[in-house]
């Protein structure tokens, strides 16, 4: 018997469990239970790239005996890096040299023989700038102003950039305010500091909204308004944010009034602001999207896009990149985790923004994507600083004007529903009717919106005007539309593809409706109703009206009553 049971996890689940498993025997018997079982074709799949790995593992195979050119470079990288034998690696590069002569082929071979080389030598290998290192290639970002990475800089604090529209605070901007502050009550418990929250407002009218910020966990909330930045604009947005976060460092040769910078009694910034924040945070919208890429860039630091998880612990790194000699493991403290879904969230990969041994990267910036964590609740008696920042803004930055503009009506937002009935393809048998009917049951909860998946959007089926605007892309939930986590999710007619499952998986309590037994969403849903949604949701609609919905009986087949 395995120790490891597939049929018993859902794929999200499964995979970093199955990452640890070594014996191939047991690899194998647990594709033959999922093969009896479910037979997921994800599952079996993931199952199938770990057994490979781990059989090309026990292949035992001697470089000095390798021909590079029956190997791709992929496959020439992951072998070489067990070698660390000089005259092996010099057999190597010459048989390249001889064969395919790739360039990338040659440069892995290269930095390993440096690397062994060095190691060898017990001496610490002369550390040179790009510029010098390669002195006949083009070097576009040599002149940028700020490209230089600190040595021994200061951070502290995690800072939130906090989105508006029309005015008002966005709900993923309340979203990572009590995020932040539930990672930095953690952290300074952990390591016993007293780093802050830090929310960052930009916008022409932007104390009020700064303010706000406080009743939702910011200790310190920084602001600059002004008339011109009414609408986002990514130069102005981007150098003002830069501006804050490096304000007061001697590093820059800043010399801005940056107090609230300063942490009372910290003995390592001696009395001298930190150099840039430890974390930085920004919503994955499409503002919240080019603002955190342009703005890590111009910091000299790396950004995790899109990310549905953070949290902070220590982590053991054995990369030479970042310990500086192969073989090394090195202990990185204070790391921000930041998870976010891969391949339409069949796998979910965890960021770090690791300190080279010649290079530290600050802010470790992730954006975050709208609906991964709970909204919290505001308090409006918290105390917090607020301060606003005397921005330097430039009008060759605001060069591009709008003149005059429509705002779009309508637009909907089901990330705030309680109960949200969704529906697929299932309605094609007669898809006005299908509508209809989801919408009689939103109408009887108090707190409830339609959703449609991405196959209604792109099919073909013709509905009467009076249902049309609910058929639209606006509604669409999924990787490519809203992630949303309602406390009911209704899905009718919805088989449960992967793009799906990431923008709905987080709901408290998801209920599905399909007359295939065998359908993807069985695998991920509380309750499974097999059945036709033409004659199962009016039955749904009934038991809410009645009060009487019972999900176990509803489940159980029997229509809601006791």
């Amino acid at each position: 018997m395995v120790d490891l049971d597939p049929r018993e996890y859902e794929i999200a689940e499964l995979g970093p469990k199955v990452r640890e498993v070594e014996e191939l025997d047991e690899l194998e018997e647990m594709l033959e239970l999922e093969e009896g079982g479910p037979n997921r074709e994800d599952v079996k799949t993931l199952l199938v790239s770990r057994i490979e790995r781990v059989e090309a593992e026990d292949e035992e195979e001697d470089a000095g005996e390798v021909d590079p050119s029956a190997h791709t470079v992929a496959e020439l990288g992951n072998l070489i890096r067990k070698v660390d034998d000089v005259d092996e690696l010099e057999v190597l590069l010459e048989e390249e040299k001889k064969g395919q002569d790739r360039k990338t082929a040659k440069r892995l071979i290269e930095q390993q023989l440096d690397s062994v080389r060095g190691s060898e030598e017990g001496e610490e290998r002369e550390r040179l700038s790009p510029e010098e290192k390669h002195p006949d290639l083009d070097h576009p970002t040599a002149d940028k102003q700020y490209v230089s990475a600190l040595t021994d800089g200061v951070y502290r604090d995690m800072w939130v950039y906090c989105e508006t529209q029309r005015g008002e605070l966005i709900d993923v901007s309340r979203e990572m305010l009590g995020k932040a502050r539930e990672l930095m009550d953690e952290y300074n418990d952990e390591y016993d500091e007293a780093e802050r929250v830090v929310a960052v407002v930009i916008g022409d009218e932007a104390e009020g909204i700064a303010e706000e910020t406080i009743a939702y966990g910011a200790d310190v909330a920084v602001y600059t308004e002004d008339p011109r930045l009414e609408r986002f604009y990514h130069k102005p947005y981007t150098e003002v944010f830069c501006e804050m976060a490096r304000a007061g460092s001697p590093n820059h040769g800043d010399d801005a009034d940056a107090d609230w910078k300063t942490i009372e009694g910290d003995e390592d910034a001696d009395e001298q602001p930190y150099d840039e924040p430890r974390y930085a945070l920004f919503p994955a919208t499409n503002n919240g999207r080019d603002l955190s890429a342009q703005v890590q860039g111009e910091l000299d630091s790396g950004l995790a896009s899109d990310c549905s998880g953070l949290y902070i612990e220590k982590t053991v790194i054995s990369n030479p990149a970042k310990t500086g000699e192969a073989g090394d493991k090195k202990e990185f403290e204070r790391v921000l985790h930041m998870k976010r879904p891969d391949f339409s969230g069949f796998e979910y990969s965890t960021i770090l923004c690791l300190d080279a041994p010649d290079r530290e990267f600050h802010p470790q910036g992730a954006s975050v994507i709208p609906g991964s964590f709970e909204m919290p609740e505001p308090d409006p008696e918290r105390e917090g600083e607020v301060v606003e920042f005397d921005a330097t803004l430039s009008s060759d930055w605001f060069r591009v004007t709008v003149e005059d503009h429509d705002r779009l009506e309508g637009g909907v937002d089901l990330t705030g529903r309680e109960v949200i009935v969704a529906l697929g393809r299932g309605i094609g048998d007669d898809p006005t009717q299908g509508v209809e009917l989801g919408l009689d049951l939103v109408d009887a909860f108090d707190d409830a919106d339609l959703g449609i998946t991405r196959g209604i959007v792109t099919s073909s089926y013709q509905f009467e005007g009076h249902v049309e605007q609910y058929t639209k892309e606006e509604r669409q939930i999924g990787e490519t539309g809203q992630v949303v986590e309602p406390d009911v999710y209704i899905a009718a007619g919805i088989s449960g593809a992967i793009q799906h499952k990431v923008g709905m998986d987080e709901s408290d309590t998801i209920v599905s409706i399909n007359t295939d037994p065998e359908a993807d969403i069985r695998d991920f849903s509380d309750y499974f109703i097999e059945g036709d949604l033409f004659e199962v949701l009016p039955k749904l609609t009934e038991a809410v009206e009645r009060g009487e919905l019972e999900l176990q009986a509803v489940a159980d087949g029997r229509g809601g009553e006791n």
